[in-house]
């Protein structure tokens, strides 16, 4: 049994229109940046996982949440995070859509066993057929 499931443009519009009443307009950050941020980030792809390595070894990633507040977290996310939201997420509309295409093509080309009673293995081997397809989408595009 093929799986329904919207388009991605009715998803893409779904998606904009919700984050347009989710907070205030997100001003754009960076500008011009992009062939020389590309260029440097692939240079240092290597130093990257080095430094992440260390601080993973370290243990600095769990040092660093313990030294966060609580307070500083709730405090900036919904003080700045309203501000950026709404405006970056309309932005990003037409890349989500594109983005999310291929991953409904994948559901909606699966062949799923019929559902069974609730709480049946069964059930949970069409998630697994799911995911695994989905996943197997997502190690495509990455190898790309």
């Amino acid at each position: 049994m093929a799986v329904r499931v919207k388009d991605a443009a009715t998803a893409a519009k779904k998606f904009v229109n919700n984050a347009q009443v989710a907070g205030p307009a997100y001003t754009q950050g960076v500008q011009n940046a992009g062939p020389t941020w590309a260029a440097n980030t692939k240079a240092a792809a290597d130093t990257w996982a080095q430094g992440v390595t260390q601080a993973a070894q370290q243990g600095r990633f769990g040092a660093g949440i313990n030294s966060a507040s609580t307070n500083k977290f709730q405090t900036r996310a919904s003080t700045v995070g309203p501000q950026r939201f709404q405006a970056g997420v309309a932005a990003a509309g037409d890349a989500w859509q594109n983005n999310t295409q291929p991953f409904l093509n994948v559901i909606q080309g699966l062949n799923l066993p019929p559902r069974a009673p609730k709480g049946s293995p069964q059930n949970i081997q069409r998630v697994q057929m799911i995911a695994d397809a989905l996943r197997a989408k997502k190690l495509q595009g990455s190898q790309q």
